[in-house]
Order: structure tokens, then sequence, then C-alpha cells
């Protein structure tokens, strides 16, 4: 097995459950790790046998457009296409931060995490 990272994908994207956060949007960092067989790729040096990380940073920012209410849904998007555009994935986890959040506070992000297994059901 191994993994698959990528790291403060950037974005700015409407998420929020505030119509001023859906209005005028904010800055999110997006993290992914996915967990897969990487045997044959380190052997054969070809892209068809590993996950194309630029595949994963497209899914990303494809699904970070999408507005939500909440980063734990965008997360789970991201989480669900990567397992039907991803075959060889195993496990995935991705972390949505927003950046600067409209709360009453000096917080400089407010970052949700979920990790999934490939068949695991969400209940």
């Amino acid at each position: 097995m191994g993994k698959v990272q990528l790291e403060n994908i950037k974005a700015y994207a409407h998420h929020g459950c505030l119509p001023q956060e859906t209005n005028i949007g904010s800055d999110y960092l997006v993290n992914v790790s996915v967990d897969t067989n990487l045997l044959k790729a380190s052997v054969s040096d070809q892209l068809k046998d590993t996950v194309d990380y630029v595949h994963i940073n497209r899914i990303v920012k494809q699904e970070m457009a999408t507005p939500s209410k909440l980063l734990e849904h965008v997360a789970k998007r991201i989480i669900d296409r990567i397992f039907i555009e991803l075959p060889t994935v195993d496990n995935a986890m991705v972390s949505v931060s927003k950046i600067n959040p409209p709360i009453n506070g000096d917080v400089e992000k407010v970052t949700v995490s979920l990790n999934l297994q490939r068949g695991q059901s969400v209940q």
C-alpha cells in the first residue's frame, strides 16, 4: 500500500449556512490523502498504474465550485467522486478548511476532516 497526498489546494468558494457566506464567498484550503497500491507504479514508471493527482485536484476544484451549507457535505462529495472515478483507491481522507471564518473571534481557520473506506456506508 501507499499514499498519494495533495496538500493545501487553494480554492475560493461560496459555502456556508449564512446568506452572506454564500454571497460573498471565502478562501479555502483542501487536503486530500488516498490509500492505494503503489507497487506496480513503482516498478513500471507509468501513470496508468498509479492514482493521478491531477485527477484528484480536478475533482476538488469542481466540488468546491458547488455551494454547500456544511464543509462536511463538501468533503463527502469529494470522497464520493474519488471512489467513483479512481477505482484503485481503498481509503480517502479529505480536510476542508475555511480561512478566516465569520465567527466572533480571531480564528485563522476552521477545518473539517472526513476519512472513509471504499464501501463504507454513512448512516
